[in-house]
């Protein structure tokens, strides 16, 4: 059964789409009016035990500032191949650090293919738990981001406050 949760957080409200299978996305809200409890079940044991109810439990810790490392089953369903490769490269950037677009295409060995990672994470549809906000230019600079380079600055700035407090100071 898929479940849709929308959750307030620091950047906006942002919903979570799952099945049993995994989280399937977490993204902004286009309308940010939505209600926040929009499409959860009534039934509680199902809620404690779904992976949606853990994704905005682990989401909550980590906009708290208590948790650096999402624990949860993710469902990328028919994403092309290369898509779930950059994924799972961008799952690996540790919590308050960042890498470059190129970095990840020399560690899928096709250097050449920098444009097509940053479409991949262009194209990652669960925000903040598959880290695409931590892939910045080959010089440190920020580049683009789906909901904003604003948002982007925020998100690194809230896992490395001090490293991140200024776009000149990234490395």
């Amino acid at each position: 059964m898929q479940i849709r949760y929308i959750i307030p957080t620091p950047i906006g409200r942002m919903e979570i789409i799952g099945s049993d299978l995994g989280i399937q996305s977490v993204k902004l809200c286009e309308n940010q009016s939505q209600p926040i409890d929009t499409g959860m079940p009534q039934d509680t044991m199902l809620l404690e035990h779904h992976p949606v109810a853990e994704c905005a439990r682990q989401l909550a810790e980590y906009f708290s500032g208590d948790r650096e490392v999402f624990e949860l089953k993710l469902d990328w369903g028919g994403a092309p191949d290369f898509h779930r490769q950059v994924w799972a490269e961008l799952l690996k950037i540790p919590f308050g650090k960042t890498t470059s677009y190129s970095a990840i295409a020399e560690q899928l060995h096709n250097p050449a293919a920098v444009r097509a990672v940053g479409m991949a994470n262009r194209s990652n549809p669960i925000a903040i738990i598959v880290p695409c906000h931590r892939v910045i230019g080959k010089g440190g600079e920020l580049r683009g981001y789906f909901y904003g380079l604003d948002t982007k600055m925020l998100l690194l700035r809230h896992e490395n406050p001090k490293k991140y407090a200024e776009q000149g100071a990234l490395f």
